[in-house]
């Protein structure tokens, strides 16, 4: 079996749905070719039954036991194949559906990664959901079907040449009717997909919608809007569902067409050879091999039915692939990049300077404002005009920008799987068994110091079976302050150049507010860190303070007692913290 997911998906072709799923067939083309390689000898072994069930019946009416073991012969082989082409058919298929899911998974969480902050300015939460849970199968399936659908193909025209070389009529009805069966039920294809896309665009937007409410519950609580937001829901959902009755009526037409055209077939097949053979045009081995045929014909013609319904499918779930993957990021790298080094962090904007190596903090009288500067020396305001040692972050390539400044805030996610690998330990991928215990032992030292540090170590200990415990998403079993704890001990234990932490204290108790604040220091020393907080334990371990007035700027820089003495404005900001 192949190994999911792909190491490297390539880079997808984004300017139509169609160039996205023929990028998709194009890079998993072996197993496609050999999926409707098997699928051909799967179908057409099928084919050939009914020309040997119809050579026995000849053979029995004449008494030709020769001509009977041969044919019985012939049918006992022909099960086999078909058994056994069928499977190999069916482990190929779901090969090519799962490739093609993960490929599309893939392409579009790296993608979304590398939008970063710009995701969510320009996409829906909806949209991506329903892309990782729906558009995933569909994609899928418009690959699993080209296996089935090539032996269909291929069948139909065996089955039309062997009826043509008994009977040219009967040949040439078979050879005429499948194209005009095929027109027929695509007629239904075009309302389909119209109707389809329309009812995919109003799941997602209901998505987003639920996503909006479950996140913003707590506060549509506060101020009694429930009601009003439920009303919505309710309206949009209904909405939902009068666009899935619309697709489900056209659904209808198509399965009932699917088995009323094909009968119709099989019954004028029949009856022709029915007649042809009261005439003595054909013997009676023939008009059973005749009726075989009709009645095998059901299953390719539903295939190819089934084949443009579900290609149907997954170009509009390639459109909304497609959609996500135009979005540009608002940040690029440039041209010529210029290599990041230490030194002082300076925000021009606001008049912020972080000094190398100090421990920096930041206390504004407005908390978005102290947001704002952590976002544009992070570089995730596209607007940053931020410096690292007089040098523009915007100059440097955003991947080193990433990986040396750090923000690190309180929309941050824990992720469901092993404590030890959220929190860093294990990182390494060398195949080495000697140098990865090493560094797994260097992993684990640095987590364990960084739970210290974050006083978390008590989280961990009381966890069955500590950093191997597996967490669930988003860290729903720990409370409010030990998700905080957790995500500052992950952040202190990956050690960036450049740590910035936006309010890392709010959810914690003062006891353990005060634990950090002592450990903080000690454990970034040499390091430049930047914390955005007006918690005055954290400010007076601070190696300097700057304050943030209500215009955004800084309007005074010292240690936090300096600043209560001599910055009334300041005194306060932190006077009314600790009355909180």
């Amino acid at each position: 079996m192949k190994r999911l997911p792909i190491d490297e998906p390539g880079e997808p072709d984004s300017r139509s749905a169609a160039r996205f799923l023929l990028w998709v067939l194009r890079h998993q083309l072996p197993t496609i070719i050999a999926g409707i390689a098997l699928g051909i000898v799967w179908m057409v072994s099928q084919a050939l039954v009914p020309a040997a069930l119809g050579a026995g019946v000849d053979a029995l009416t004449s008494h030709d036991r020769g001509a009977l073991g041969a044919a019985g012969g012939a049918l006992l082989g022909l099960g086999t194949v078909t058994a056994v082409s069928g499977i190999m058919r069916h482990r190929f298929a779901v090969t090519n559906f799962l490739s093609a899911g993960f490929r599309t998974m893939q392409v579009t969480a790296r993608h979304a990664t590398r939008l970063g902050a710009t995701l969510p300015k320009k996409v829906a939460t909806g949209e991506v959901v329903s892309i990782g849970t729906t558009d995933f199968d569909h994609v899928g399936y418009a690959m699993d079907v080209t296996a089935r659908g090539g032996g269909a193909v291929v069948a139909i025209v065996v089955v039309s040449v062997l009826l043509l070389d008994v009977s040219v009529p009967l040949g040439l009805v078979v050879v005429i009717g499948v194209p005009l069966l095929v027109a027929v039920v695509g007629l239904l294809l075009k309302p389909l997909h119209q109707r389809r896309r329309a009812q995919r665009e109003l799941a997602g937007a209901l998505t987003g919608r639920a996503a909006d409410i479950v996140s913003g519950l707590r506060i549509l609580r506060g101020i009694g809007g429930e009601d009003v937001v439920s009303g919505r829901y309710r309206t949009e959902s209904q909405q939902v569902r009068a666009a899935g009755i619309r697709v489900a009526m056209v659904e209808t037409l198509l399965e009932g067409a699917q088995i009323l055209l094909p009968g119709l077939f099989v019954a004028l097949v029949t009856w022709l050879g029915a007649r042809f053979a009261v005439a003595g045009k054909i013997t009676p081995g023939e008009l059973v091999a005749f009726y075989a045929y009709a009645a095998f014909l059901v299953s390719p013609l539903r295939t190819l039915t089934e084949v443009a319904e579900k290609v149907t499918r997954g170009h509009v779930a390639a459109g909304r692939v497609v959609s996500l993957l135009r979005v540009e990021p608002e940040l690029h790298d440039p041209a010529r990049p210029e290599a990041p080094h230490d030194g002082d962090l300076e925000d021009p904007g606001s008049g912020f300077t972080a000094g190398h190596g100090r421990l920096t903090a930041i206390a504004a009288a407005r908390p978005e404002h102290a947001a704002a500067i952590a976002d544009r020396i992070g570089l995730l305001d596209p607007g940053s005009e931020a410096r690292l040692l007089g040098v523009p972050l915007r100059t440097m390539r955003i991947d080193d920008v990433r990986s040396h400044v750090v923000v690190a805030d309180n929309d941050d996610r824990l992720f469901r799987g092993r404590l030890r690998d959220e929190l860093g330990s294990n990182r390494t991928t060398k195949s080495n068994q000697t140098t990865k215990s090493h560094q797994t032992a260097q992993s684990d030292t640095a987590v364990l110091g960084a739970l210290e540090t974050a006083a978390a170590q008590d989280i961990v200990d009381a966890l069955p079976d500590g950093l191997d415990t597996e967490i669930a998403e988003r860290g729903r079993d720990f409370s409010g302050g030990q998700q905080q704890r957790l995500r500052l001990a992950r952040v202190l234990a990956l050690d960036p150049p450049v740590l910035v932490l936006v309010e890392p204290t709010s959810a914690v108790d003062t006891h353990t507010e005060a634990l950090i604040a002592r450990r903080l220091p000690a454990a970034r020393a040499g390091r430049t860190t930047v914390v955005c907080t007006t918690s005055p334990l954290l400010l007076d371990r601070a190696d300097v303070v700057a304050f943030v007035d209500a215009t955004g700027r800084v309007a005074a820089t010292g240690t936090h007692r300096e600043l209560l003495a001599t910055c009334p404005a300041y005194s306060a900001t932190v006077t009314r913290e600790e009355d909180a």
